[in-house]
């Protein structure tokens, strides 16, 4: 696959190599692309993936980058696979190592946190909707930001979890506090039963509105309309809540 510089208005697609692969969770992959015209890219952003068939029929999907920006030109994109998907199947069984990929972006300018920011940030995340967290807590460390970090993380069982060692790396040694909630099934030793995301939980867990947090919530849209009313119950100033959701299709992950 070649990649097309468009002029005017439109973003240029460009290509990537695939130069690592890491896989998440059972059906979950971290796909690592070197891009060696890559602009560079802030925490929150996503990029437009094209697939092209040797038929010439194309696919395009979005996916969040999981990555804080960096001077080597490498872009992270974490993608879960789908059984009915048309993308995600390939994306995370079949592609290898040296394999290239075509791309556009970075895109997206209202869902990021920029390293100028110190307010206090809380993250909530729904399932994958982690993925561009992952880029801002990433983002802190290589900025070696002090503004205090805050994620609630909601996903089905332990097992589901993406990033683990690098989620408990970080609340071990950045001060990013971090808090579980499993939907299905809990550890054991969890101190909270299965359970969605509810008022309490967002009171016990989360910076209280006095604080005034930038609040970033990601996930599938329920998910999404949940949390920030949630928000807003307790208090918080609707605008500055910032919410990235995404659809069956798998498009933003």
């Amino acid at each position: 696959m070649a990649g097309a510089a468009i002029l005017g208005r439109r973003v240029i697609w460009r290509v990537g190599t695939v130069v690592a692969l890491r896989d998440e969770t059972a059906t979950a992959r971290t796909i690592t692309l070197e891009v060696p015209d890559w602009p560079g890219h802030v925490a929150g952003q996503h990029v437009d993936l094209r697939l092209t068939a040797t038929d010439g029929y194309s696919a395009v999907r979005s996916y969040s980058i999981a990555s804080a920006p960096n001077s080597e030109g490498r872009v992270e994109l974490t993608v879960e696979r789908f059984r009915d998907g048309e993308v995600s199947p390939y994306l995370t069984q079949e592609l290898a190592v040296s394999d290239r990929l075509e791309l556009r972006g970075p895109i997206g300018g209202w869902f990021v946190w920029r390293t100028q920011q110190t307010e206090p940030i809380q993250l909530i995340a729904g399932g994958s909707g982690i993925v561009p967290l992952m880029a801002m807590l990433w983002s802190r460390v290589s900025a070696s930001s002090t503004a205090p970090f805050r994620l609630l993380y909601s996903v089905r069982e332990p097992g589901a979890v993406f990033y683990r060692d690098e989620l408990q790396r970080l609340s071990d040694q950045s001060s990013v506090t971090l808090t579980y909630a499993y939907t299905r099934a809990a550890p054991k030793n969890c101190p909270r039963p299965p359970g969605r995301i509810d008022a309490t939980l967002i009171a016990n867990t989360t910076w209280a509105s006095k604080r005034a947090p930038t609040c970033y919530v990601c996930g599938p849209t329920s998910f999404v309309e949940t949390a920030a009313n949630l928000l807003i119950v307790a208090g918080h100033d609707p605008n500055r809540i910032r919410t990235e959701r995404f659809g069956p299709t798998g498009d933003r992950k």
